[in-house]
């Protein structure tokens, strides 16, 4: 079960890299004073790409704990 802890690693690493993309945006914005709406649109679109970035790291999580407890 080792590729399905490889699997899980790339996976943690993927939405790790969401993750912080999420901070880029949400400095960016602050950065660049935006209007109140624009403001919020960027932020909404930055928590939901933040929370599917925390869904994937969770999966791949799983998927590490899964291959570490079958192998």
């Amino acid at each position: 079960m080792a590729w399905m802890i490889w699997i899980g690693a790339a996976l943690t690493l993927l939405g790790v890299a969401g993750l912080v993309y999420c901070v880029i945006i949400a400095v960016r914005a602050k950065k660049a004073q935006l209007p109140d709406e624009q403001m919020r649109a960027v932020l909404h679109r930055a928590v939901i790409l933040n929370m599917a970035a925390l869904a994937v790291s969770g999966l791949g999580l799983m998927c590490v704990v899964f291959g570490v407890m079958l192998a």
